[in-house]
């Protein structure tokens, strides 16, 4: 499987970007799609996940102001960020997971999100 993120950039806190993932490859098999993201010195935490029963589940920095969802093909996830923080600034990787565990099988190469304060 191929995750491909796009969307990234540079933001005013307060703003707005939506992040986009495309996959390919053996697609059939995905149960969840998510984001992940890193900030510099910190550990890499699921900022929100997506379901093939269409379930969500949010990390609590960022509920009420990120969104995610997905296409019916599941080979499309977005993230929609609104009233961004400066606290937002990471890399934020897209991630798909075929198996039951607890981690992603799958990320892409990640996408940098700014926001100047």
């Amino acid at each position: 499987v191929q995750l491909v993120e796009s969307g990234g950039g540079l933001v005013q806190a307060g703003g707005s970007l939506r992040l986009s993932c495309v996959a390919s490859g053996s697609i059939f098999s995905i149960n969840t799609m998510g984001w992940y993201r890193q900030a510099p010195g910190k550990r890499r935490e699921l900022v929100a996940s997506l379901t093939s029963g269409g379930s969500t589940n949010y990390a609590d920095s960022v509920k009420g102001r990120f969104t995610i969802s997905g296409d019916n093909a599941k080979n499309r996830v977005y993230l929609q960020m609104n009233s961004l923080k400066p606290e937002d600034t990471a890399v934020y990787y897209c991630t798909s997971k075929h198996t039951r565990g607890p981690t992603p099988d799958y990320w892409g190469q990640g996408t940098q999100v700014t926001v100047s304060s």
